[in-house]
Order: structure tokens, then C-alpha cells, then sequence
């Protein structure tokens, strides 16, 4: 290997120190301003944490607000500026912020003028409130995002009429009553094993399951169970078996169809192209077409998930997990938060503890708290074979179910959905998976972040998506000649999906097919009821 070529050891040593003086030299000037004010009636930052009235009103607080700021903005210059590898400045600078987020004075009732000036009007309510939400929080242990007591599965979410018609140890797979007299044959959708199916289907107006049988197709769901100890020594290859393979194959008996149409979403497009290419390498072809929505296949560009991830991070979890035992999903979902702590922890320790609020009622935030396990042998095969080595887009690296993974030999027209601002599949992350499939395939960029651009009805006439005919080697190419859109993307999905979506046929009268796909019980079923 030949050696890599460096800058002369004098000037990296000059630009880092020149750096930090300069640093330096601006903290001290800024504190000398804050200082020489004194505790003066000052403006609020435009931090939106510090931005009420009663903070401006307040010298203390407005001070340590300011004070705090300076030295947030002080703490990432310094990891900015420290000499080392792209990955360790990363983790520097995430260990920073979450260390900012947790030490704001918004976060303590002795520096929050806000949840002082409600402590008076209130008289003293408002904390005997936040005590009452802490000791809850504590526990049914986690923080409440929503009022989680005003939304139940079955009731007021996941409520699009259907019936379970199959399930194995690792799923039900849900079919979805036919709003229109003809239907296109098949549909299978596969969200992801770490969360429940039903962001695809929260409420009528939002849901993109309903949105899909509206469309006419003839939709089935995959819905994962929620792993318990029974299921401890599942792997990636059961997954697979299991899952997408198994539902595609019911999906096919039922419909009588020789092929079916598909969609992953986030790890259920990883499982779905994994499924894609054991039946690639079996020469077999039972899916006309592929949709990714948010989805790794190539996991050069993880983004802020990087930081997590290394040797001796994955060996430890294999170590832990590897052979057997459950990865709780408390732990994945607090991983989740704390990527936007401000967000998705701090606010609501305020709100809840500090001012004694109860969060309004909100759909999506409660399906975000009902959290879901995973088996210990899958999840450090995942985190092997994918985050650490990026092994699934290297032809013939790794055997799942007996079969060499090739996404080259996955010929199937393809629609690939990214978020522009998604944190958890960063876009040019989504954007990669062109470069593997070789069919024809089109990519859409929508608005918004992981969730919020994927749940974006046309009903709602939010936000804007982007097209481009043309798929350059890199998403900054691909984006340079795209074109906005107002609206929802899944207008152009629609469009897209008739042209690949077969015949239309005489909408089915019941559920399942005779004998032995019977209606087991109604939709949503149990699976996606049990607690993690």
C-alpha cells in the first residue's frame, strides 16, 4: 500500500493553533461584552428556547441564555477545529451538542424564566403538574412525547379495514379491503422491523396504506411482530426467509398472480432488496416492480448514525447479542431522539416537568413511543454486514439464505424515494441505490425529514418534491438539473406505479384464498399490538 501524502506536520500545527487563538481571542471579546452589560433588560436570543417574553423581562436569565450560547457556539469551534480524522470530529462535535443541549438553562426551573413566570401564575400548580409527570414518565420509562392515554391501535390508528390472512412466527400479513370495483393484483408492502407498521397508516386522511387501496391495488401489509424471548436467536437469514420472501410467496398464492408489486420502507426496503437478490441468484422473479422509500442499500453515506459505529463497537454488541438476546426498543428509540435531543428530549422535559403541561394529542409522536425489540443474532449481523463493512453492495460477499447477494442481478424497474432532509437515510444515502439496480429506475426527492417527507398525502398540499429524468454518478449532479414540484410526491408514485402495476381484475368479494388463507382476525391484529 502505498503511503498517503500529508501536509508538512509545521502547517497543520500553525492553521490549528491560529485557529485557537482566534477562537480565544473571540471568546474573550464576546464575555467582555456580556460582562460590561451586566445584568441589564437585554433581547432575547433567537435561540427559540430562550426566545419568550418572560426571558427578556428576566436580566438573570436573559444573561444565562446569552452567556450559554456563547459558549455553545465556542465548544463546536473547537471541535471544528481540532486536528484529526473526519469520523473522530464528527463524534467530537456530536459529543458536544448533545453535552450543549443537556446543559441549557431552559432546562433547569432555577434559569427558566418561562417556567418561573407560570410557577407564579399558577401558584405553585404548575410543579406539583411536572412532579406528576415525572413520577409517570419514570414509570412507564420514557419521556411522553404526547398524551399517549387519547390514541389506541385499532381504534383511532391503524384503522383501515382488513383482515390478518397468514402469520408465522415473525409476521402477520394484513389484507386490506378493496375500495373500488376493479383492482390492480397485488400489492405487498414491507415497513421496517424496528418500528410498526402503522405510520403507513395513522389516520384516514394520512394514510399511505389507504392512499394505495384508493388507487386500486389490491394492498397487503407486512406487520412485524414484536420480538419477546421466544424469539432471542432469530437472524438476518430468518428475516429474510421469514419475512419478505415468506409474504411474497402468500401474496402470490392468494392473488394467483405470477408476479406482484413491492415496497420497502427504510429497513424494510434493506430486507426487501436482500429478499430481491436471494431470488435473483435462484433466477426467479416473482416482483414486477420495487419502490424504496427512505432506504439503504449502500451504506457509504449513513450520516450522523456514522458516530456510533466502529470495530470495537460492533464486537461488543456481538459479544452481547451475537449469539442470542433481545436488543430492547427502548434503547433504539432513545438512540432515535437523541440524534435531535433539542427536539425530541429536552423540549419535553421542559414542557412536561418544568411548566407542567401535558403535550397535546399527535398521532405521529405516539407511534414514535411504541417502540418494538429486535433480535440480538439479526441486529449484530446488521450492524456488521451493513454499517461497519457496507458488505451487502460488494457482489457476492455475503450468503443469506444459501445465496451469494448481488443487487446487479435485481432487473427490476425501480422508484426510489429520498428525504432531503433525513437524518436517519441522509439523501445521498437514498440517492446511492441507483448506482446497484440495473433496471430502470427513477428517483424523487421530497420535502422535509424520515418521516414527516415519506407521510405527505396530496390532500394536505404541503411542501414540494423534485424530479430529474437523468441519474449522474453523484446526487449533487442528479439535484443540479432536478425540478421542483408543489405537492406531494405520491402523486408522481401513483402515476409511476399504474405503468407497472398489471392487469385490473374484479375486486375479490372476501378476504384471503379459501381454505388456507382464511381471515384470521380483523386488521390491525394483535402482532402490532404488543408492547415492547
Amino acid at each position: 500500500m502505498l503511503p498517503t501524502r500529508r501536509r508538512p506536520l509545521p502547517n497543520l500545527q500553525f492553521s490549528a493553533d491560529r485557529l485557537l487563538q482566534e477562537l480565544q481571542q473571540a471568546y474573550v471579546r464576546e464575555a467582555t461584552e456580556l460582562w460590561n452589560q451586566g445584568l441589564t433588560e437585554r433581547a432575547a436570543p433567537s435561540d427559540k428556547r430562550f426566545a419568550g417574553d418572560a426571558w427578556s423581562r428576566n436580566p438573570v436569565a436573559a444573561f444565562s441564555a446569552a452567556l450559554y450560547l456563547l459558549n455553545a457556539r465556542t465548544l463546536l469551534g473547537l471541535a471544528e477545529a481540532a486536528d484529526t480524522d473526519t469520523k473522530t470530529k464528527a463524534r467530537l462535535r456530536f459529543a458536544v451538542e448533545q453535552w450543549m443541549a443537556a446543559s441549557a438553562p431552559s432546562n433547569f426551573m432555577a434559569l427558566n424564566a418561562e417556567a418561573q413566570q407560570k410557577a407564579l401564575e399558577t401558584k405553585g400548580e404548575s410543579i406539583a403538574r411536572g412532579v406528576k409527570n415525572l413520577l409517570a414518565d419514570l414509570q412507564q420509562g420514557h419521556v411522553s412525547m404526547t398524551d399517549e392515554s387519547a390514541f389506541e391501535v385499532g381504534r383511532n390508528v391503524a384503522t383501515t379495514e382488513g383482515a390478518v390472512v397468514f402469520e408465522n412466527e415473525l409476521f402477520q400479513l394484513v389484507e386490506y379491503k378493496p375500495l373500488t370495483k376493479q383492482v390492480y393484483e397485488s400489492y405487498l408492502v414491507v415497513p421496517p422491523c424496528i418500528n410498526k407498521f402503522y405510520i403507513l397508516d395513522l389516520q384516514p386522511e394520512n394514510s399511505l396504506v389507504r392512499y394505495l387501496v384508493d388507487q386500486g391495488h389490491r394492498t397487503f401489509v407486512v406487520s412485524w411482530r414484536n420480538p419477546d424471548a421466544s424469539m432471542e436467536d432469530k437472524t438476518w437469514d430468518d428475516y429474510i426467509a421469514d419475512g419478505p420472501l415468506k409474504a411474497i410467496s402468500v401474496v402470490q398464492d392468494i392473488s394467483g398472480s405470477k408476479q406482484i408489486n413491492a415496497l420497502g420502507f427504510c429497513v424494510g426496503g434493506t430486507l426487501l432488496g436482500t429478499a430481491l437478490a436471494v431470488l435473483a441468484a435462484r433466477k426467479e422473479k416473482p416482483v414486477a416492480s420495487a419502490t424504496f422509500l427512505t432506504t439503504f442499500l449502500d451504506f457509504s453515506e449513513t450520516g450522523i448514525l456514522d458516530v456510533f459505529v466502529d470495530e470495537p463497537f460492533v464486537q461488543f454488541r456481538e459479544m452481547q447479542l451475537g449469539k442470542k438476546g433481545l436488543l430492547k426498543g427502548q434503547e433504539l428509540a432513545s438512540t432515535f431522539s437523541f440524534l435531535r435531543p433539542n427536539d425530541l428530549v429536552w423540549n419535553y422535559v421542559v414542557v412536561n416537568y418544568l411548566k407542567g403541561e401535558t403535550p397535546p394529542p399527535f398521532d405521529l409522536l405516539y407511534w414514535n413511543s411504541d417502540s418494538t425489540n429486535l433480535p440480538g443474532p439479526m441486529y449484530a449481523w446488521y450492524l456488521r454486514n451493513t454499517y461497519l463493512e457496507n458488505n451487502l453492495v460488494k457482489p457476492g460477499k455475503v450468503t443469506v439464505c444459501g445465496e451469494k447477494v448481488d443487487f446487479s442481478k435485481v432487473d427490476v424497474p425501480a422508484y426510489i424515494y429520498g428525504s432531503r432532509e433525513d437524518h436517519i437515510v441522509p439523501i445521498a444515502g437514498a440517492y446511492a441505490t441507483v448506482k446497484h439496480l440495473p433496471g430502470k429506475k427513477r428517483f424523487v426527492m421530497g420535502a422535509s425529514g424520515h418521516i414527516a417527507g415519506v407521510i405527505n398525502p396530496p390532500s394536505k398540499n404541503k411542501r414540494s418534491y423534485w424530479t430529474n429524468d437523468k441519474l449522474p454518478a453523484t446526487y449533487e449532479a442528479w439535484l443540479a438539473g432536478a425540478k421542483e414540484h408543489p405537492g406531494s410526491w405520491w402523486t408522481d408514485w401513483a402515476s409511476w406505479l399504474k405503468g407497472h402495476a398489471g392487469k385490473q381484475i374484479p375486486a375479490p368479494k372476501g378476504y384471503g384464498k379459501g381454505a388456507k388463507y382464511k381471515a384470521i382476525e380483523p386488521a390491525p391484529g394483535r402482532y402490532v399490538k404488543a408492547k415492547a
